[in-house]
């Protein structure tokens, strides 16, 4: 045994407190050339943000049905409710948007609620009182304003006993979360979800909100952030620094992600990117396939870093973009 291992034992480089995994020596060379020419993406112009904590999406996160019936009731209430996604909405290049819609009562805005009467019955009154949560049973109606309380204590109407949401500052109609960066979600951004096994992204220019489970990224590169994260060559590259959950889904929190190296382009050669991406965008929204547009990214990835044609055939060997 102990010959066995002197024999084919493979010496790793890694850096204290940075994710590692264990290479073979084509790998690492792999991952080696991409980390030299990169930079950090925390000293990237960007922005990586979570999605929106509401405490209670019943509430907050309503159908297009109730959308449409808040607004007839109230057209101020088109205001703020704003088409959201969940972090399963999001595939590489696409969405599958449900049709759920969040009412964006953020504490950083300050709102009145008396200026929003539809929108009040509603979480005072509605239908999603009546539903059992995983931690509560069901809110007894009428009660609605005591269980959006931001003050953590028990109350009993109607024989139930359910608990407000967790205590906070914020006023009983809030949002969980202050969000002081609301802004962000109208921004052109990558979106992603917060675990996954596919490590889909996503490039957004219709200003959707994303809820707890996904992030968003603003700011300088990222359409070209966006073709190389769904590249081949990011998933071979980078896919274990994330660490493993059960059943293979990867956790893609800000912590891991900031730390990838990941080369800059020009803003000329993004635009080459971005007009590829906004492609495969479109056709994928028309049910269209894209393999052919993909593959012409990966190849131009490859280029970038200058890859050899034995390393591009191991990469290539580990997509299911080449199956």
């Amino acid at each position: 045994m102990s010959d066995y291992i002197r024999q084919h034992a493979v010496a790793i480089d890694y850096k204290v407190g940075e994710s590692w995994s264990i290479l073979n020596e084509i790998e690492q060379s792999i991952k080696q050339k991409i980390e030299a020419v990169g930079t950090p993406l925390k000293d990237w112009d960007i922005e990586i943000k979570r999605g929106i904590l509401t405490g209670l999406n019943e509430a907050f996160i309503i159908s297009k049905e109730k959308r449409d019936e808040l607004i007839s009731a109230d057209p101020k209430s088109a205001e703020i409710i704003r088409p959201i996604l969940r972090g399963k909405d999001i595939k590489k290049y696409e969405i599958k948007f449900q049709e759920l819609y969040l009412i964006a009562l953020f504490p950083s805005k300050n709102y009145d609620i008396d200026q929003f009467p539809a929108i009040k019955d509603w979480l005072v009154n509605g239908k999603w009182v009546k539903k059992k949560t995983k931690n509560n049973p069901p809110t007894p109606i009428g009660s609605g304003r005591l269980r959006l309380e931001q003050t953590g204590k028990v109350y009993e109407c109607s024989g139930i006993k359910f608990k407000a949401r967790k205590k906070t500052t914020n006023r009983w109609f809030e949002t969980q979360d202050s969000i002081k960066y609301w802004d962000d979600f109208s921004k052109q951004k990558i979106i992603y979800p917060n675990m996954t096994k596919y490590l889909p992204f996503y490039l957004d220019n219709s200003e959707y909100f994303v809820n707890q489970k996904a992030f968003v990224i603003t700011g300088e590169g990222i359409e070209y952030l966006t073709a190389f994260c769904n590249s081949s060559l990011f998933k071979f590259v980078y896919s274990n620094n994330f660490p493993e959950l059960q059943g293979g889904t990867r956790e893609l929190s800000k912590v891991f992600f900031e730390r990838l190296f990941i080369k800059p382009v020009s803003k000329e050669t993004e635009n080459v990117y971005s007009k590829i991406i906004k492609e495969i965008q479109k056709l994928k929204g028309m049910g269209k396939d894209t393999k052919l547009l993909e593959k012409q990214l990966d190849t131009m990835i490859f280029e970038e870093y200058n890859l050899e044609d034995t390393e591009i055939s191991i990469v290539k060997k580990h997509s299911s973009l080449y199956e």
